[in-house]
């Protein structure tokens, strides 16, 4: 299998993504025209898979909201079940954080509820001073 990684926002399936992510712990029932909208207005990373005849599946994601300078936060990160164990989530977060955009920013956030694991090989740690940081949290906006 061939698998490989872009940032060519013309290359996304969006329909595969809302699919995944509309079923996400963490974006559950997600419109799709917000994912359409996240999409245009963050840097994307899309793992591709080629079948025999060269048609492409998209099987991964991952965005980072950012200014470019600053600040950036790693969200919607996924590898559909079927191609996990395979090391694409660490190819992914190797691009991601080697990427020339992201290069020189103070900080990068995430949240997660079960990959700590593969964050840490790239890096990141838990807050140092949580009670610095604060939300506006709605988490059933979908519903």
């Amino acid at each position: 299998m061939l698998y490989r990684i872009t940032t060519d926002k013309d290359e996304m399936d969006i329909d595969a993504i809302h699919h995944y992510l509309s079923r996400s712990y963490w974006a559950e029932n997600v419109p799709k025209k917000i994912v359409v909208k996240a999409v245009e207005n963050s840097l994307c990373f899309g793992v591709l898979l080629a079948d025999i005849s060269g048609k492409e599946k998209q099987v991964g994601f991952a965005r980072l909201i950012t200014d470019s300078a600053t600040f950036a936060y790693l969200a919607d990160v996924y590898i559909l079940e079927d191609h996990r164990s395979k090391g694409l989530s660490k190819q992914m977060m190797k691009q991601i954080v080697e990427h020339p955009q992201l290069q020189g920013l103070r900080r990068i956030m995430l949240a997660t509820k079960d990959a700590h694991g593969l964050y840490e090989q790239f890096g990141f740690t838990p807050l140092t001073d949580d009670k610095m940081f604060m939300q506006l949290w709605t988490p059933n906006v979908y519903q």
